[in-house]
């Protein structure tokens, strides 16, 4: 599998746009890695892991074209991580015809929020809807935690965040020809029923990415700090999860709580990880 960056920072992001503090001004001065818009990531150019609210200029930034995204898993649905509207640029509505159909894995409340997001030019209907699925060329799929399902080549198995008690946040184990991605934002030191989870696979991580928003600052019980980072990491060895060839990434990086990229990544090299950056790509 071939996974690619298209956003690495928090909710705000990197540089935030209306922020001068020492971080934000550091990171318009160095550019480049340290430049971040807000997360997502794209498997192999077909499947997409949040339709956050910076597709559009990640597609463009980064030469991507999205026409091909057969496949989509939502984490949840705070602003940073779902843009509705994304539905109808990828539609008829807006013109574009010809594209494969979406196949969107979702929380139940996640598929609503988009519903009611769009109601106006969807006639109030749900996503379900048979009229509405075939204008948005869409298949919505309401999944539940921990139960796997399959969507096209990949094996895919939802896991619990520590994140906004109120949702249905998720994490997400994806395999494919024998590698495993785990993909770990927006939460903070996994629950137990994840851990389960993952000893009840019984098979390796070969690329894990982990929730850094409040990298170094103190601990948090909704996102991770490095601490945080660096035990879920021991904790994986300790289980025999990671896979001997296996490299860890941080993601979701908040301007409040880090350096430039290039600090940073002193900064982790001698901790068993790296900071991710927009337009990252790695093989799993």
């Amino acid at each position: 599998m071939q996974l690619l960056f298209l956003g690495t920072a928090a909710s705000e992001g990197f540089p935030d746009a209306f922020c001068g503090c020492d971080n934000c001004n550091a990171a318009r001065a160095a550019g480049g890695r340290s430049l971040r818009k807000r997360s997502s990531v794209l498997l192999d150019g077909e499947l997409l892991i949040d339709l956050g609210p910076d597709l559009m200029a990640a597609a463009m930034q980064h030469g991507v074209n999205l026409a091909g995204v057969r496949y989509c898993l939502q984490t949840h649905e705070h602003h940073d991580h779902l843009d509705p509207s994304h539905f109808l640029s990828r539609s008829r509505f807006c013109g574009v015809i010809g594209n494969p159909r979406l196949h969107y894995y979702a929380s139940q409340h996640a598929l609503d929020k988009i519903a009611a997001s769009i109601a106006d030019d969807i006639g109030g209907q749900a996503l379900t809807d048979p009229v509405v699925a075939e204008a948005l060329n869409l298949t919505a799929t309401a999944i539940q935690l921990g139960r796997p399902f399959v969507a096209g080549p990949y094996r895919v198995l939802s896991l619990p965040a520590a994140h906004a008690p109120e949702l249905t946040a998720m994490l997400y184990f994806i395999e494919r020809g024998g590698r495993r991605l785990l993909y770990a934002t927006d939460t903070g030191e996994l629950p137990s029923a994840a851990w389960e989870a993952l000893v009840a696979y019984r098979a390796p991580i070969h690329v894990a990415v982990f929730d850094h928003t409040f990298g170094m600052q103190g601990r948090s019980n909704g996102h991770m700090n490095h601490e945080q980072v660096e035990e879920q990491i021991a904790r994986l060895r300790r289980l025999g999860l990671l896979g001997a060839d296996a490299q860890v990434f941080a993601t979701h990086l908040g301007h409040h709580s880090h350096p430039t990229h290039e600090e940073l990544a002193a900064f982790t090299a001698p901790r068993g990880y790296a900071p991710a950056y927009d337009g990252l790509v790695v093989t799993v």
